[in-house]
């Protein structure tokens, strides 16, 4: 990997840390206020985020001739099973019970809430039982 891709994707890790941080998203009562639907804030940086995504999508292969920092841009197709349906279930409803969520955990470690490591390490488990059972 160039330089310049791991300059980016740290800048692009930091600035997304920062924007989930700003948001209050990193904290784990923000979030279940938000799923309980008694604060709506975070349906506006969730809405903004899906937008900036479905425009970047979208635009860039119309505005560009290649990525910035790759030779071509990349379909990621999406294949919907019942395994997927049922680990979507599953972090739907971890989400839900803890109000953390991965991205914004490791953020909220940067921000010093160490309590956040719980429900990483829960995230970890969850994902090497998946792997374990996938062999």
């Amino acid at each position: 990997m160039s330089a310049a891709r791991v300059v980016a994707t740290l800048l692009a890790g930091a600035l997304f840390g920062f924007g989930l941080s700003y948001a209050t998203m990193i904290r784990p009562e923000v979030v279940l206020s938000f799923l309980r639907f008694q604060d709506f804030g975070l349906m506006l940086v969730m809405g903004g985020a899906v937008l900036v995504v479905v425009l970047a999508y979208k635009l860039a292969p119309r505005l560009l001739a290649r990525p910035l920092l790759d030779d071509h841009f990349h379909v990621h197709p999406s294949v919907w099973s019942r395994d997927t349906a049922v680990g979507a279930a599953l972090f739907g409803v971890g989400w839900g019970l803890c109000g953390v969520c991965p991205g914004p955990a490791i953020a909220g470690l940067g921000a010093g809430n160490w309590s956040l490591l719980w429900a990483l390490a829960g995230i970890g488990l969850g994902a090497l039982v998946q792997g374990l059972r996938a062999k």
